[in-house]
């Protein structure tokens, strides 16, 4: 095991109370024996948890837990009233957007444990990077089942908009309009799971930062009516980013 991989087994420990807080975490040493590391790999693995804000480092007192049992915050559920002035992301201040596709890969496996709607085909996965200034700021990764993705407009003849290769015009729905409903995806209703955590090698090498550098992982599943799910995105930025939710009375 590596140092995320480490932290990422202490963090989920954390939070599900098997390490209360206040409590000491092993010592070094000791975590080191345990997952057969080194001990400078284990000191990697309390440092990532100390830059979450998980635990609090100190050479006399050893590792202190300074995080609770996890917890969910509902947010809320909303309906965007008026989809033409939905923006799914922008920069924080002045600054020109800019979004491309970088990657697009057909898979057998499924990447993602979920409740497809659909195998058929495999899956396809969509990297797209978004950018201020020409500067990587986010990582969004698209899940798809390939039976999801093959679809097409009605009376749209070419390539499936979400097979389109890197480097191919971006195709838009008309405004005011859904990809999902302009696809005939059947999505009823989107899950998102907001989290701090280390971010992706693939995304911190495309935002150029080191591995296991931490940041928002942004979960959304769109389900269809039966409840199974059409598609996933992860959206991936640094911690310094903001992330909001309109939530619509």
């Amino acid at each position: 095991m590596n140092a995320h991989e480490i932290a990422a087994t202490l963090r989920s420990a954390i939070a599900a109370g098997e390490y209360p807080h206040g409590s000491k975490l092993p010592t070094i040493r000791q975590t080191a024996e345990r997952y057969d590391v080194s001990h400078q790999t284990a000191a990697s693995a309390y440092s990532v948890l100390a830059v979450l804000g998980m635990v609090r480092i100190d050479r006399r007192s050893g590792t202190t837990v300074t995080a609770g049992r996890s917890s969910d915050a509902h947010l809320g559920t909303f309906v965007p009233p008026d989809l033409t002035a939905a923006e799914a992301w922008k920069p924080t201040g002045e600054g020109t957007a800019s979004e491309a596709t970088t990657l697009v890969r057909q898979t057998d496996a499924a990447p993602m444990e979920l409740p497809w709607s659909s195998t058929e085909g495999g899956f396809v996965e969509r990297t797209r990077i978004r950018s201020v200034d020409g500067v990587a700021v986010q990582h969004k990764l698209t899940v798809l089942p390939y039976a999801v993705a093959a679809r097409t407009p009605e009376g749209y003849e070419g390539i499936p908009p979400m097979l389109a290769p890197v480097g191919a015009a971006p195709m838009k729905p008309p405004e005011g309009v859904r990809v999902a409903d302009w696809l005939g995806w059947n999505s009823a209703r989107t899950k998102c799971t907001i989290t701090a955590e280390p971010m992706s090698d693939d995304a911190c090498a495309a935002l150029g930062l080191p591995e296991g550098a931490p940041g928002f992982r942004v979960l959304a599943v769109a389900y269809d009516p039966e409840g199974n799910a059409v598609f996933a995105t992860v959206t991936t930025a640094p911690l310094h980013h903001r992330v909001t939710l309109d939530i619509i009375g």
